[in-house]
């Protein structure tokens, strides 16, 4: 192309405006501007045939594939950016022509043409580079492996690693000065460096470990009770972690304090499918007895106890001494293990615990099949009231601190 412009286009063009009567100089200049139109179309018909015939046939290749990361990949954003490449250096190949043309004899001027265009080749591949690296990590968080963990701290570290490699690249080419000498200076102040980039450093790290580890992702519910985090981690970057609690407000801390504190993740509960429910009720000591034959009577024939009582027939007759106490718990397990909205795979049971100067404590145990929060509170409170209500049934007195009313009946 360079042989053609100087050869023939260019002596005849320069022969024509000579005849209509142009000075040499503003021959020359004419000559210049019209090479430059001729250079300015060339790139125009480069960048068309890439936009509208290269991408436009990837587009349609990718659209009749039955993958679907490669419409990623090939997306129209990754693409433009790859042809945006092109411009600058198909601009540093004509760039001598051009400067012959316009006979430009300035060396400054000349070095600042090419160092413009070597600073516009390095910032079109950074921003393709930058773009195929947030394509790529899309491509990672749809699968089912990845969906929600903390990559998005690794992608914003890519990204400054890329700019710090950029701005060495363009500052050696304006000093004229190799790469290679910069990044040995840089060594030098690697503690400086360390020191202005260390929650980044931190936070990569802190995310390499969550994330190998499987500690954290989007979506856990977690409980940082030292520093006072309850809710939901909303977003995970490479300096912070932000977290929705329960009043809707937002709380941010670095990744790395979930490597150096402890913290609980209660995403693992909710995946089981059962919530626990550990509390206990304090029965009065002093109302616990033997149950006589009358106060296994009353229960047999009540429409409530009937069928525990059916339960324990088997034990009344070979001997065993039971209590009202034993009787109540029987009824309370019984009950558990009959109630419709208790997770039955896993644990159940009723037991005592060491007696305390507020009573004998009677603990339950067991798991709720709905681990949201409200249903999970609403189901305490159903079986708690109606073991309360039916104590008095089993001549059990649930203890509780006496009250100003007590004293006064």
């Amino acid at each position: 192309m360079a042989n053609l412009f100087d050869s023939s286009i260019k002596i005849e063009i320069y022969n024509t405006l000579i005849k209509w009567g142009c000075s040499d100089a503003v021959a020359s200049i004419l000559d210049g501007i019209i090479i430059l139109l001729y250079i300015t179309l060339f790139i125009a018909l480069i960048n068309i045939s890439l936009r509208w015939g290269v991408m436009g046939t990837i587009h349609w290749l990718v659209k009749k594939t039955h993958v679907w990361w490669d419409d990623l990949l090939f997306d129209r954003k990754v693409m433009r950016h790859l042809c945006g490449i092109v411009t600058p250096i198909v601009i540093n190949l004509t760039l001598p022509l051009l400067i012959s043309s316009l006979d430009i004899s300035r060396e400054w001027f000349i070095d600042i043409l090419y160092k413009g265009i070597d600073i516009y080749v390095i910032i079109a591949c950074l921003i393709f580079i930058n773009t195929l690296f947030k394509t790529l990590f899309a491509i990672i968080e749809h699968r089912p492996t990845w969906k929600g963990k903390p990559i998005k701290g690794l992608l914003e570290t890519l990204q400054v690693v890329l700019v710090i490699i950029g701005s060495i690249l363009i500052i050696a080419v304006i000093i004229d000065k190799s790469p290679t000498g910069l990044l040995a200076g840089l060594g030098a102040s690697a503690a400086v460096i360390s020191f202005i980039f260390k929650d980044s450093l931190m936070g990569l790290v802190a995310g390499v470990q969550l994330s190998a580890n499987n500690m954290l992702k989007v979506g856990d519910w977690i409980e940082m009770p030292s520093r006072g985090i309850d809710g939901v981690v909303v977003a995970v970057s490479l300096t912070t972690i932000k977290i929705r609690s329960w009043n809707n407000t937002l709380q941010t801390i670095p990744p790395y304090l979930l490597i150096s504190e402890p913290f609980d993740n209660w995403q693992a509960m909710r995946d089981s499918g059962g919530r626990r429910i550990k509390r206990n009720i304090n029965i009065d000591m002093s109302s616990v007895r033997f149950a006589d034959e009358a106060f296994l009577e009353s229960l047999r024939t009540n429409e409530a106890t009937a069928e525990i009582m059916k339960s324990i027939a088997t034990s009344l007759e070979e001997g065993g001494v039971v209590t009202n106490l034993d009787i109540y718990m029987r009824y309370i397990n019984r009950y558990l293990d009959t109630h419709p909205r208790l997770n039955h795979t896993m644990t159940c049971m009723v037991r005592q615990l060491q007696p305390t100067e507020w009573g004998l404590p009677v603990e339950l145990y067991c798991f709720s099949a709905n681990v949201n929060w409200v249903p999970y509170e609403h189901l305490q409170a159903e079986i708690f009231s109606h073991i309360v209500a039916l104590a008095p049934l089993f001549s059990i007195e649930i203890y509780q601190a006496p009250a100003g009313s007590s004293f006064r009946k």
